[in-house]
């Protein structure tokens, strides 16, 4: 067993951090919106062509899904039992993934326009549900109208030190892949200048960028690659615009690695928890994970429970609980593999979830995992919802998924409820939440075979009752102050009480 870390907690005499309650409540969804799903509602000029839906995904092969397609798709996510929604990119761009913004306060066409966005949210609130879109700040495309004027112009547009320029004439267009370009732009991509948050317009256009969305009724912003403007003040002030419009506004951060200078309470609510992804793949799918994928950010090494409850612990001692339950918990998303592409087995995904579900922090289902969507790395990871075809879901993964959503959703204890650590040798990991007298107790079999376990939780007045396997006549027992309990192979065993 390790030791359990302390907790962070504000300074004495600063003020507390706080974090939007509604998130800690959250279930995500992450939906690429030219991927989830197309409406027929949507009423394109004629002429335009889209790929046919469920072709094979390439970066430039629009499929044609929008905004009202998520609209219609709102009671499936309901009965999945999601509650949030974020959306990467949707204002205008020359992109199916919207990175490339040539301007920030239109919503796409392609994808219904303003309009589309409108009855989104506003469908959305009505089941209680909150829209989170995604903020590309550090970059543009390079039909954004200013980078465009100083194509026109060149030295003399006024606009000129909204970007950095090294060079005349500017090569947007390079004939030699081999030649650098000439201004600066994320990760040397020409289609991608980088903007001059140094500059006070580019500053302040952003943030009203920011205000506007926000006036409009959306929930939070994903920001995209936010390390690459390396300014705390930046960060401070977009924050303090964001939440001046709304206080139970959400604001995550793409970071990959530790966060800790950003989840201060002064700029971001919580990241995206990358540092949550790779511990969980390497110990749940230690037999079976693809050794031959590469990330850059997320390093996969097979483990057992002793390592496995090190890594989380630190995870969490990095930050102040408020951080900790609000963190964004993914098992994949639109910018690496599929979980199940990686894990390469049911069993080791279908614990990756019931971990995701059953721990501090907000989980993302990143769309079509439910259903057994699987790809390779960008762009297989982003291929179309099978709508057209549901001889391809999966319906048994799809059940496992609505269950584990359930349990979250049903036991307060496992949204908000402190964590403690109770066993963590070999195959089997275990812990406890516990909040206002009421308490889970969640153990996790790596293993093939039934494994006993003894348990020492805390607060052991009253009698447990089994959530998990529903199925399973496992018995569980209380003597003195020890919980013993035998979790089935490849599988794991939820008790709770006081609720």
């Amino acid at each position: 067993m390790t030791d359990q870390p302390k907790p962070l907690a504000s300074p004495p005499g600063e003020t507390p951090i706080q974090t939007p309650d509604w998130v800690k409540h959250a279930v995500f969804y992450q939906v690429f919106p030219d991927r989830f799903a197309r409406s027929s509602r949507i009423k394109h000029l004629p002429g335009l062509k889209f790929k046919p839906w469920g072709s094979e995904s390439i970066h430039d092969g629009f499929q044609g899904g929008d905004l009202l397609g998520v609209v219609d798709k709102l009671g499936y996510l309901e009965e999945l039992g999601v509650n949030a929604i974020y959306l990467t990119p949707i204002f205008t761009s020359a992109s199916t993934h919207r990175y490339h913004t040539y301007d920030y306060l239109e919503v796409d066409p392609l994808l219904g326009g303003d309009d589309a966005l409108r009855e989104l949210i506003d469908k959305a609130h009505e089941r209680d549900m909150r829209i989170v879109l995604d903020g590309v700040f550090n970059h543009t495309g390079r039909g954004f109208w200013p980078f465009h004027h100083i194509l026109e112009n060149g030295g003399n547009s006024p606009y000129i030190d909204w970007f950095t320029v090294h060079d005349w004439p500017l090569q947007p267009y390079p004939t030699e892949k081999d030649i650098p370009p000439n201004y600066s732009c994320w990760w040397n991509l020409p289609a991608l200048p980088k903007l001059n948050t140094n500059n006070p317009a580019v500053r302040e256009y952003l943030y009203e960028v920011a205000r506007h969305w926000i006036k409009f009724g959306i929930d939070g912003w994903r920001l995209d690659v936010p390390h690459e403007i390396d300014d705390d003040d930046f960060w401070r002030t977009f924050r303090q615009v964001v939440k001046s419009e709304n206080p139970a506004a959400y604001i995550c951060g793409e970071i990959w690695s530790e966060a800790r200078r950003w989840l201060q309470g002064d700029q971001f609510d919580a990241v995206m928890n990358y540092l949550f992804t790779g511990p969980a793949i390497s110990f749940f799918a230690a037999e079976t994970y693809r050794n031959d994928y590469i990330h850059p950010h997320l390093p996969f090494e097979p483990i057992e429970a002793d390592k496995f409850a090190s890594l989380i612990d630190r995870m969490y001692g990095y930050y102040d609980w408020e951080i900790n339950f609000a963190q964004m918990n993914m098992l994949d998303s639109h910018d690496m593999a599929r979980a199940k592409w990686i894990t390469q087995d049911d069993s080791a995904l279908r614990l990756c979830v019931l971990f995701q579900m059953t721990m501090p922090g907000a989980p993302c289902i990143y769309y079509g995992d439910e259903v057994g969507m699987t790809g390779g790395p960008d762009p297989d990871c982003r291929q179309a919802f099978p709508w057209h075809d549901e001889s391809l879901w999966d319906y048994d993964l799809l059940r496992f998924y609505r269950r584990a959503v359930a349990l979250r959703r049903t036991h307060e204890c496992l949204r908000v409820g402190e964590l403690t650590t109770l066993h963590a040798e070999g195959p089997v990991y275990a812990f406890s939440r516990n909040l206002n007298g009421s308490q889970a107790v969640v153990a996790f079999n790596t293993s093939h075979e039934r494994v006993p376990v003894n348990l020492k939780p805390r607060h052991l007045e009253g009698p447990f009752k089994q959530v998990w396997p529903l199925e399973s006549h496992e018995g569980h027992e209380l003597s003195g102050d020890e919980l013993s309990c035998t979790i089935p192979p490849r599988d794991a065993v939820v008790l709770v009480r006081g609720e």
